[in-house]
C-alpha cells in the first residue's frame, strides 16, 4: 500500500477530525455564554459541531460513520476495563445508602424500559421499520450512552429495526441535550424559588487528584508509565476479544442452531464491556496477588493514568456516538423517537423527584440533579450539574453517583439479558415488559423497605438504611 494512498491515512485522519472537533467544542464552551450555561460538556459540543457540518454533503460522504461506529464500540469497553483496573479509595459508610442508591439507578433504567417497550410494542403495529424491542434503546442510550446504545442497537438491526445503531445513537444525543438543558432549567427554578438556601456558597474548588505513589513504577525508564497503563488496558482487552473469538468460533460449528447464531453470538460481542469488565478484575486480583506475595515489588496500576485514560476514550466515544448518526433514520422514525425522549424525560424526572424527597430528606434536590443528570446523559454529566449546587461536594451525593455503580451492575444484569431476549418478536418483547414491571416491582422494596434485625440483647433496632443523609 502506497504512503500517499488514503487508506493509509483513513484511521489517523478520522480521529484527528474527533479530537479538532474536541479542541473547536471546548473553545465554543468557554467563549460564547449560552453554551457555557448550558452545561453540555465539550465532547458533546465537538459532536454536534460534526453533526451539523454533515448536513454538508461533501462532508457527511468524508465523515466514515462505520468507522465512528466502532471507535464508540471500542471505547465503552476500554473505559469500563480502565475504571475496573484502578485500585478502590473510596469506601462505603456502611448506611446501606450506596445499594440503595444503585437500586434507585436501575429502577430507572427499568421505568424507562417500560415506558419505552410499551411505546413500540404499539407502534410497531404500524411502523414496518420498527420492531417492538426498539423501544429498550431508552434506558440504554438515556442511562447508558452512546456505547451501549451502539451495541444493542446494532443487534436490534440484524432483527429488523431500520439503521437500528443510528436510532440509538440518536437516543443517546438526545439524552445528553436533555441533562443540560432540563437539568439547567431546573436549577435555575430551585434557585428562583429559594431552594437552595442550604447550599454553601463559594466557587468551585478543584479536585486534585494524586499523580504519583511511594510505590509506583518510574514516570520514565526503560518503558514510559503512561506506556505501562495503555498496555495493561490493552492487554486486559485483547483477552477479552480471544474469550469472545473462542466462543464464536464454537457457535460457528452449529451445536448451538438458530440460537448459537442469531441470539448468542450478538449478545457476546454487544457485552465486550462486561467481559472486559470481569478481565479487568480478573487481572487487577492477580496484580494484588503477586504484590502480597513480592513477585512484583511495584504498583504498575496507576490510578491517576488510568482516570486520563478512561475520560479520554469516553471523549472519544461521545465524540464518535453523535458523529456516526445517519440522518436518514431520523427521517423515517422521527415519531417514535419523538415520543421515546419526551416520555422518556418526563418519566425519569418524576421518578427521580418522588424517590430523592424520600430516600434524601437532607440533600434531596442535590441526589436529584445528580441523578438525573447521570441517568439521561453520563456520570460526568451528573457531577457537572452536582457542582453548581454543591460546589465542594459536602454531601453524600458525589459519593453515591461513584460507588452506586458496583451494585447497580448486579442489579441491572437481568435487564441487560432481557434487552438481548426481547429482539425475538412481538411475544419476546411482551414477556421482557412483563418481566421489567416485576424487576422494577422488587427495586422498589430494595429502596423503600427498611429491613430490621434484633441486637444480641433482645431490644430490636433499625439497620440504618441510609435515609439519613449525612452533611
Amino acid at each position: 500500500m502506497s504512503t500517499w494512498d488514503y487508506s493509509f491515512w483513513s484511521a489517523l485522519v478520522q480521529i484527528s477530525i474527533l479530537l479538532v472537533a474536541a479542541l473547536i467544542g471546548n473553545t465554543v464552551r468557554r467563549l460564547v455564554p449560552f453554551v457555557r450555561k448550558s452545561l453540555l460538556p465539550s465532547a458533546v459540543v465537538g459532536g454536534l459541531i460534526i453533526l451539523i457540518f454533515k448536513f454538508i454533503p461533501a462532508v457527511n460522504k468524508f465523515i466514515d460513520a462505520n468507522f465512528m461506529e466502532g471507535i464508540a464500540y471500542h471505547c465503552l469497553a476500554l473505559g469500563f476495563i480502565a475504571i475496573a483496573l484502578k485500585n478502590n479509595v473510596n469506601k462505603s459508610d456502611g448506611t446501606g445508602i450506596v445499594v440503595k442508591t444503585g437500586a434507585v439507578v436501575v429502577g430507572t433504567y427499568l421505568i424507562q424500559g417500560i415506558v419505552g417497550i410499551t411505546i413500540t410494542i404499539l407502534l410497531s403495529l404500524a411502523i414496518k421499520e420498527l420492531i417492538p424491542a426498539a423501544g429498550l434503546l431508552l434506558p440504554l442510550g438515556f442511562g447508558q450512552g452512546p456505547g451501549q446504545a451502539l451495541n444493542f442497537g446494532s443487534t436490534y438491526e440484524l432483527n429488523g429495526l431500520y439503521g437500528g445503531r443510528s436510532f440509538g445513537l440518536t437516543i443517546a444525543t438526545v439524552g445528553f441535550l436533555v441533562a443540560c438543558i432540563v437539568g439547567v432549567i431546573y436549577l435555575n427554578i430551585l434557585k428562583h424559588k429559594n431552594r437552595l438556601l442550604d447550599v454553601n456558597k463559594g466557587e468551585f474548588t478543584e479536585i486534585v487528584e494524586q499523580a504519583d505513589a511511594p510505590n509506583d513504577i518510574p514516570l520514565s525508564d526503560s518503558i514510559d508509565k503512561f506506556t505501562v497503563q495503555v498496555g495493561i488496558v490493552l492487554g486486559t482487552y485483547l483477552l477479552t476479544y480471544l474469550l469472545m473469538w473462542g466462543v464464536t468460533a464454537i457457535i460457528d460449528t452449529g451445536i448451538l442452531g438458530n440460537f448459537g447464531e442469531n441470539t448468542l453470538k450478538p449478545l457476546i460481542w454487544g457485552f465486550n464491556f462486561l467481559f472486559g469488565t470481569l478481565f479487568a478484575l480478573l487481572v487487577k486480583k492477580i496484580i494484588q496477588l503477586l504484590r502480597k506475595c513480592n513477585a512484583m515489588k511495584r504498583d504498575y496500576v496507576n490510578n491517576y493514568m488510568m482516570n486520563r485514560i478512561s475520560g479520554f476514550v469516553f471523549d472519544m466515544m461521545i465524540l464518535a456516538g453523535i458523529s456516526a448518526i445517519q440522518f436518514e433514520v431520523i427521517q423515517k422514525l422521527w415519531l417514535p423517537l419523538l415520543l421515546l425522549c419526551v416520555f422518556g424525560t418526563a418519566v425519569t424526572f418524576v421518578y427521580l423527584d418522588f424517590v430523592c424527597k424520600r430516600l434524601y430528606p437532607t440533600y434531596r434536590y442535590q441526589a436529584m440533579v445528580s441523578l438525573f443528570g447521570m441517568l439521561t446523559g453520563t456520570a460526568s454529566t451528573g457531577m457537572i450539574l452536582l457542582r453548581e449546587i454543591d460546589p465542594k461536594f459536602q454531601t453524600p451525593a458525589a459519593n453515591n453517583l461513584i460507588m452506586q455503580s458496583v451494585p447497580a451492575m448486579a442489579f441491572g444484569f437481568p435487564m441487560l439479558l432481557l434487552a438481548g431476549y426481547a429482539a425475538g418478536g412481538m411475544t419476546a418483547s411482551i414477556i421482557t415488559l412483563a418481566a421489567c414491571i416485576g424487576l422494577f416491582a422488587v427495586m422498589n422494596v430494595i429502596v423503600f423497605v427498611k429491613f430490621k434485625r434484633k441486637k444480641k440483647t433482645g431490644i430490636g433496632s433499625d439497620l440504618s438504611d441510609g435515609n439519613q443523609g449525612e452533611q
